[in-house]
């Protein structure tokens, strides 16, 4: 057996102790967040009140301004997420109302994904999305523990186990994260089931698994881990964005989207890290990766391993210096430390990251 499987066995039986779940036939080995992310004033209220102004409209809405200025439930979770970290209660509730009374108007308990403010009517795909959910219920879960509201205890557990009644399913024996609930299955497309493995947002499982016992987190956690390493065995040692898993024990670029590490497999890192995940070997081989080619983060064809685009926005330089920080204790630069928001998505994954370094590595900044 492999280091790199070993360490991935051992993460696995820790997070099915760490559930309560019965521990597979596996090394035994460190719980997964054995010491979970307070987060709670880990971003600065100069941080928060620049990304606050930029992309939280007085309705709750979060504004994705490179994409036309929509609004989606992913975005919606993060302004959660980050208004729970920055301790601002009062943005938090607004940005959950919008998300109450504009997406969360599906029968299933789901967010519907995006809000067009062009289009008529608003929600213009009711379909959601599952990293989307994730982070909603993740969110609410949080403030609701933290700040003794059970309005928010409630909408996380409803919302818990609305993603593992509709978001969860088995295919070869094993079960997986959809995507979405429609489009992505083994009965939608003839390469499914598809997946996307930054929909696996590690750190909320065992948070979201207490208000919904009666699902797989355990099993769905593992499996997210194995199709990692599958999907980081090819040449550029990158996991393409989407993901066909029809073939067991086999992954391959799902069909009709590019083959490529893109802006969603990126902040992979991120999860794991924020995860506690730090002994993962293709952390390292990503660290490296980053902090020695010409290159840095960049999106990169996975087949041929040739990067096509370079991201030079301080959202994803600091998702490189994170691992360097996170891996073999570098300082931050410099030039990371001051805030300058420009686009949602590379802003967002500033402050995701930056909480995290404030928390877990503060000898870096």
């Amino acid at each position: 057996m492999s280091v790199r499987v070993k360490r991935g066995l051992q993460l696995i039986a820790g997070f099915a102790l760490a559930l309560g779940a019965t521990s597979p036939a596996a090394p035994s080995g460190p719980t997964l967040s054995a010491k979970p992310l307070q987060m709670a004033g880990t971003i600065s209220t100069a941080d928060w009140e620049a990304y606050r102004s930029r992309f939280i409209d007085d309705s709750g809405r979060v504004i994705d301004n490179a994409n036309g200025n929509i609004s989606h439930s992913e975005g919606q979770g993060y302004g959660l997420l980050l208004a729970f970290a920055a301790g601002d209660r009062r943005t938090f509730e607004k940005i959950w109302t919008f998300t109450l009374t504009e997406l969360l108007i599906r029968d299933d308990g789901l967010v519907a994904w995006k809000w067009d403010p062009s289009a008529r009517p608003r929600v213009s795909d009711r379909n959601n999305a599952s990293d989307g959910d994730i982070l909603v219920a993740y969110a609410l879960a949080k403030a609701g523990a933290a700040w003794k509201d059970t309005r928010y205890t409630a909408a996380a557990r409803k919302m818990a186990r609305a993603i593992g009644k509709n978001n969860f399913a088995r295919h070869n024996n094993a079960p997986l994260l959809l995507p979405a609930t429609t489009g992505f299955g083994a009965d939608d497309r003839p390469d499914g089931p598809v997946v996307n493995l930054s929909y696996w947002i590690f750190e909320a499982f065992p948070v979201l698994a207490p208000l919904a016992p009666e699902y797989d987190w355990s099993g769905v956690w593992k499996e997210g881990v194995s199709l990692l390493y599958q999907a980081t065995s090819g040449r550029a040692r990158l996991p393409a964005d989407w993901v066909s898993v029809r073939t067991k024990l086999q992954t391959q670029p799902a069909d009709g989207f590019p083959p490529e590490f893109g802006y969603n497999s990126l902040r992979i890192s991120l999860y794991l890290l924020r995860a506690g995940m730090t002994d993962l070997e293709w952390l390292r081989t990503l660290n490296q990766r980053w902090s020695t080619s010409q290159e840095g983060v960049a999106v990169v064809n996975v087949v041929t391993g040739q990067p096509r685009e370079r991201l030079t926005d301080q959202g994803y330089a600091v998702l490189s210096a994170m691992l360097a920080c996170a891996l073999d204790g570098k300082p931050l630069p410099g030039m990371l430390k001051m805030f300058e928001p420009k686009l949602y998505y590379p802003s967002t994954l500033y402050l995701l990251s930056m909480s995290l370094i404030s928390e877990r590595y503060p000898q870096c900044l």
